[in-house]
């Protein structure tokens, strides 16, 4: 997998707040390369340029209180997420390098219990490819390090939280890639104490904000070894947040609208230095607002502040749709919608109390310009 980026410091964050959802977008690509979706009278694979900065000055901005929590009109209130409920005590072991012989019915998980290190990470530094066959009497490396053993319905969120480190950076450190699934006895290397030691202040609070990556990566709860995802139900009823939720296996391969009106401010980077990771689409408050596609319920809640309330879509193949600024919902996590079911009713950004939505396509971890993805306007 790619690099993840570190979060932006606190200046950056301090410029994040005072935009209309125009969050940092990572410089690297996603994670995993999959086939774009193919919308009606557009190219697949190029998605259209983004706005001129000229044509889409920034707005002046107030920044208001905390926004009020959506009122859900067909779903149940979104319990805490799963990071929340199920907090993480720190139990890191440190492993020294060392060398290891198979013997007779040894498993790269099995080496991984005896040693204490990472079995991917023995994987990593032994070049063994799936599926991660080993001989008797071979001598494999034992690469050393701080070692975090996963425990069944912990998060990487709450993982990342509980050593003060952001979960980029753990993700990183361990190669992990769509679909970002942990499992119980899972063993993730740690950035080391020494690198803790030499956080900044602005290093160390970033481990306790949460944005759209983490909870594409970090937030689904860990399953047992054996263990299937549970399957989306469909309606909107509460699933406890320390259960796993399947995704679709397969994108639909078509996206469509989620409301109709202007595109009030595009996608990409402005003269100002600011960047927006969506389209911000005007649209009068109550507005319904559509799945731009068939896909599942990831996430409802409020817990990234610029984007008010949020939903997130997963379709599969590691395409995520994201919806901000909702005013109500109508379905919740663990839900199967499809295409142009009505998922929320649209409100206005917590910052400039303009009605719009704010409405994000994302490939693995990376934001695309939703506009390449759409169908052509008339």
């Amino acid at each position: 997998m790619a690099p993840l980026i570190r979060r932006s410091t606190m200046p950056a964050l301090l410029l994040l707040l005072v935009t209309t959802a125009c969050i940092p977008a990572p410089d690297r690509p996603a994670p995993v390369k999959r086939p774009a979706p193919s919308p009606p009278s557009r190219t697949p694979h190029k998605p259209a340029r983004a706005p001129s900065p000229t044509q889409a000055p920034a707005p002046a901005i107030t920044v208001p209180a905390t926004p009020v929590p959506a009122v859900s009109e067909a779903a149940p209130p979104p319990p805490p997420p799963a990071w929340q409920v199920r907090s993480v005590t720190p139990s890191a072991v440190e492993v020294a390098p060392s060398t290891y012989i198979v013997k007779a019915g040894d498993t790269l998980r099995g080496i991984s219990d005896k040693t204490g290190a990472a079995s991917e990470a023995i994987a990593r530094i032994n070049r063994i490819a799936a599926p991660f066959k080993i001989l008797v009497g071979q001598k494999l490396k034992i690469p050393g390090g701080r070692y975090h053993r996963v425990g069944k319905t912990e998060t990487g969120i709450a993982i990342a939280r509980a050593y003060g480190v952001e979960w980029k950076r753990i993700a990183e450190l361990n190669d992990l890639e769509e679909p970002y699934i942990l499992r119980d006895g899972q063993r993730l290397l740690l950035p080391s104490q020494r690198e803790v030691a030499g956080m900044s202040a602005d290093e160390r609070s970033a481990a306790f904000r949460v944005d759209i990556e983490d909870l594409i990566s970090g937030s689904e709860p860990a399953l047992a070894t054996s263990e299937q995802a549970a399957a989306p139900v469909s309606t909107p009823k509460a699933i406890a947040p320390t259960v796993a939720v399947a995704e679709p296996s397969r994108f639909s391969g078509r996206f469509d609208w989620p409301v109709r009106g202007p595109v009030l401010r595009g996608f990409g980077r402005f003269s100002s230095g600011q960047i927006n990771q969506g389209i911000n689409i005007g649209a009068p408050r109550g507005t319904s607002i559509a799945a731009a596609a068939d896909g599942v319920v990831a996430y409802v809640g409020q817990d990234i502040p610029a984007y008010g309330t949020l939903i997130l879509v997963r379709h599969g193949d590691g395409w995520i749709s994201a919806y901000g600024y909702a005013d109500s919902i109508t379905v919740s996590r663990g839900q199967k919608v499809v295409r142009g079911q009505t998922i929320a009713k649209s409100g206005a950004s917590p910052y400039s109390g303009e009605p719009q939505l704010h409405f994000e396509i994302r490939n693995g971890l990376k934001p695309v310009n939703p506009v390449g993805y759409l169908p052509s306007r008339s």
